[in-house]
């Protein structure tokens, strides 16, 4: 990984994809954020139950793991600029549903369901081509500082996108929470379809069950990568449950509800810009070692919510897990596109995101109904598990411990042949 700094970060700011790119991201995962709040609090005040809630929450990511093979595999034979955009606009059209479902009072669980599920196809479908796309819009050497600004843009706007979702959720309803969201994801299309990537490298291939071979193929032939992303098919069920349910929870039934929940979201959105500032500056030479000692803290607002702390410890809390979060991403996504083949970066993306949500919309379920029966000690308790034991065991893996920033030489001399 090439040495960054800011000076280098502000200039490639400046450059037309970049800027356009970083405000997509702001936009796109800002809205991504709202409507699981907005959804959340929307079905709690429906029905009144943490498992409906977690039922139609748990339904992009059920739908994602349907079809996000499909996807990075077709971003990689087609384009994966168009495949975004088109993404992007049929997230827009299942929010704006949705919208129209709560503001015209129809709102089912059933319908609410349905349209999530087409929301999730939309994320199965821009997630591993936003990550093939990155490397054609800069050169290699800048690839940590651009992801260190897009994942501050991601985390951050995630996070803000939550505090708002919640707050405006508290003022004006789930109903038009959702409109602004379908709206923002009309003019992150446009956005995207401003960019100018390079060339997209492209391997011939007879089908795309034989991309998706070939994918699988660059995928287990890492055994950093695989053995990660199994450590966070449990981690991301955890998180899952916590920030898409059981926090919202907890702050409903003990604490002011939306109002404090985006306190909490606003921490971890600070979090994330500390994080994505401090990332521009490293070069570690065992970047998966330290990445790894960052999932260490991403219990934390866990940990304070069970011991009952202070809302102010709590937002503390929610900022050390958001800077570790955003550290651990910058690094993961800057080693991922050194390291894999560039004709294959959606496909392997698409194979990373699978396996690391393939257990979020049980672990969301599992989640309500814990809640329901047991309440949110034992709840709370389990998340921290499942995340400190599959990290600590992660660390096992020698490639893992190991493994150095240095260039792969096979991805390298792919890479050389798309450069502008």
């Amino acid at each position: 990984m090439a040495q960054n700094n800011f000076r280098q970060a502000l200039k490639l700011m400046k450059t037309p994809n970049v800027s356009r790119m970083f405000a997509s991201y702001l936009i796109t995962y800002m809205g991504t954020a709202m409507a699981p709040i907005a959804m959340a609090f929307g079905v709690l005040d429906l029905t009144g139950s943490t498992a409906d809630a977690a039922f139609v929450i748990a339904a992009p990511t059920v739908a994602a793991i349907g079809v996000i093979l499909i996807g990075g595999a077709i971003a990689d034979r087609t384009s994966r600029q168009k495949v975004i955009f088109y993404a992007e606009l049929l997230a827009m059209a299942a929010q704006l549903s949705m919208a129209f479902l709560f503001l015209s009072g129809l709102a089912t669980v059933p319908w609410l369901t349905f349209f999530m599920l087409i929301n999730g196809i939309g994320v199965a479908f821009n997630a591993p081509a936003a990550t093939g796309l990155i490397i054609q819009l800069v050169d290699r050497e800048d690839l940590q500082t651009v992801n260190a600004i897009l994942g501050t843009a991601r985390h951050g706007a995630i996070a803000i996108g939550a505090a708002l979702g919640g707050l405006l959720v508290a003022w004006v309803g789930p109903g038009v929470t959702l409109l602004i969201d379908g709206i923002s994801f009309g003019i992150s299309a446009l956005l995207i379809l401003s960019l100018r990537p390079s060339p997209q490298l492209k391997e011939k291939s007879e089908s795309i069950i034989q991309d998706l071979k070939l994918g699988w193929k660059e995928f287990s032939s890492h055994t950093w990568l695989w053995s990660i992303v199994l450590q966070f098919s449990l981690v991301v069920a955890a998180l899952e449950a916590f920030f898409g349910l059981i926090g919202p929870a907890f702050t409903r039934d003990f604490m002011a509800g939306p109002t404090d929940w985006g306190f909490i979201v606003s921490g971890f959105g600070v979090g994330t810009l500390a994080g994505g500032l401090f990332a521009i500056k490293i070069n570690p030479r065992y970047p998966m070692r330290l990445a790894v000692m960052m999932v260490f803290a991403f219990p934390l607002v866990s940990l304070a919510m069970l011991l009952r702390s202070p809302l102010e410890v709590i937002v503390l809390a929610a900022f050390l897990v958001g800077f570790c979060d955003q550290i651990f991403s910058v690094l993961w996504y800057t080693t991922l596109q050194i390291k894999v083949a560039p004709a294959m970066m959606s496909r392997v993306s698409a194979y990373d995101h699978i396996g690391s949500i393939a257990l979020a919309p049980l672990g969301l379920v599992a989640a309500g109904l814990m809640y329901e029966a047991y309440g949110y000690q034992t709840t709370l308790t389990a998340t921290i598990i499942l995340v400190v034991i599959p990290t600590a065991l992660v660390f096992l893996v020698k490639d893992v411990r190991n493994m150095t920033n240095e260039e792969d030489s096979r991805a390298g001399a792919r890479a050389d042949k798309q450069k502008r």
